[in-house]
């Protein structure tokens, strides 16, 4: 499947190292394609994978651990990777883990795509049985509007987020539509 296939909205997963991107992209796309492990730095590319609601199809982008301030060369690298993604997708999928809570790399990255115009959702992964809402307050504190909690390796959570991507989706799908309607010219 190719990057550049507008016929369906793309959605890029980023986030942190050891988030739960790759499993949430497995589970998203019904297949074992992104490797899972429990160690920084296995993602370093970008995988995609189709994935389908209802009668819409998305084209998901899994990208490496997203940390900019290291000076690694491969992180560096995954960096490059991961902003590339974000460029190139329609929603930005931003996840970040409840256990670990709120990471100053976290803050880095949310300004990075706040700079977009693109919908974002925040996805606070490995809440699962979490209902206290005060406990997710920091992650709220980053002032994204759409904030769902999750557990990418039990399902918790999934219907909600796919819920987002359809009603983005088909608002994309309209735009391209129009913008691709020829114009008539009046002459007068």
């Amino acid at each position: 499947m190719h990057p550049n296939s507008k016929s369906m909205s793309i959605v890029a997963i980023v986030g942190r190292p050891n988030v739960g991107k790759s499993s949430l992209f497995n589970r998203l796309t019904k297949t074992r394609d992104a490797i899972v492990a429990d160690f920084p730095g296995l993602t370093r590319d970008r995988h995609y994978g189709k994935l389908e609601i209802q009668d819409s199809q998305f084209l998901l982008v899994d990208t490496g651990g997203f940390e900019p301030k290291n000076k690694e060369q491969i992180v560096q690298e995954m960096a490059l990777q991961t902003k590339q993604a974000i460029n190139e997708s329609d929603i930005i999928i931003f996840m970040m883990d409840y256990r670990k809570g709120l990471h100053p790399t976290d803050e880095h990255i949310a300004d990075v795509i706040r700079k977009n115009d693109k919908p974002k959702i925040i996805v606070i992964n490995k809440a699962e049985g979490i209902l206290d809402e005060k406990a997710f307050s920091d992650f709220y504190g980053l002032g994204f509007k759409n904030l769902i909690r999750l557990s990418s390796a039990h399902g918790e959570g999934i219907s909600a987020l796919k819920d987002f991507l359809l009603s983005f989706g088909e608002a994309i799908e309209l735009s391209l539509i129009h913008i691709s309607e020829p114009t008539r010219l009046l002459s007068i």
